[in-house]
């Protein structure tokens, strides 16, 4: 691949037997184990590299995404692709001993990373944790007062089942707050960004984690993924209302908010 570009979408467009594995096309069915691969791989190094890769500001973004999520003590939230459980922990203190919050995720290494991590911090008594596909949640209707999900809809086979689902199990009034690598707003940082990603990423990878080609997957797979436009449109086409993005560190990442009412 070329100075870092995205492939030409006409030459990677996906058929409904097909989908995107960072720039391969894969048949649908094998991306979820293809994933599973991955973050099995990066699972005991997860909060180390994302410290290096993102120098830290994964925390910043993470602790908006809490800010702006209105949660109260008592509420039910679903941290699904919670991976090791950073947003959950806060969660768990914010809800308090009346309120529940359900760590969820498809990969069993990274739900016992999360599990383990929030025990070793004392996090008990009002946290759940189930292995779940995003495509088919295993909860009831009208569930859930808030649905986060933080770095994991763009490893998701089919994102339009999956916004589904979600809105299924959020209760009226509830909402869902996405929080996702996107397309940088302006020319300069979106340049800096790819060589970063593409030369930086799966060099600090190799180092630190043993694992250049899960970081090129995840590099590749932030550049397959919806803008931040496209995106809301289909928050919308899933039946959510009051739709609205915030982009942080110039599109970097953009936090996505709906509504279901």
């Amino acid at each position: 691949m070329s100075e870092q570009q995205t492939p030409n979408s006409d030459e990677t467009r996906p058929s409904e037997q097909s989908t995107h594995f960072g720039f391969k096309t894969v048949e649908r069915t094998q991306k979820a184990s293809m994933v599973a691969g991955v973050f099995d791989s990066v699972a005991a190094k997860y909060d180390v590299m994302n410290d290096f890769m993102s120098m830290g500001i994964h925390r910043l973004w993470k602790r908006y995404t809490i800010d702006c999520s209105g949660i109260k003590s008592g509420q039910k939230v679903l941290d699904l692709a919670g991976g090791t459980g950073d947003l959950a922990a806060r969660f768990s203190r914010l809800v308090g001993p009346s309120g529940q919050v359900v760590l969820a995720d498809i990969n069993h290494s990274m739900l016992s990373v999360g599990r383990d991590k929030l025990r070793d911090k004392g996090v008990v008594g009002n946290v759940d944790y189930v292995q779940a596909n995003a495509e088919a949640l295993p909860f009831p209707d009208n569930h859930f007062d808030l649905v986060t999900m933080a770095f994991g809809l763009r490893n998701v086979t089919d994102k339009d089942k999956a916004l589904a689902s979600i809105f299924r199990i959020l209760k009226p009034g509830g909402r869902l707050l996405v929080l996702e690598f996107s397309k940088p707003t302006n020319e300069m940082v979106s340049k800096t960004y790819d060589w970063y990603s593409f030369n930086v990423l799966p060099t600090m990878g190799q180092l630190v984690a043993n694992d250049r080609e899960s970081y090129q997957y995840l590099a590749e797979s932030i550049r397959m993924h919806p803008d931040q436009e496209t995106l809301k449109s289909m928050f919308e086409n899933a039946g959510f209302e009051r739709c609205d993005y915030q982009n942080l560190t110039g599109g970097i990442v953009a936090l996505h908010r709906g509504y279901k009412f």
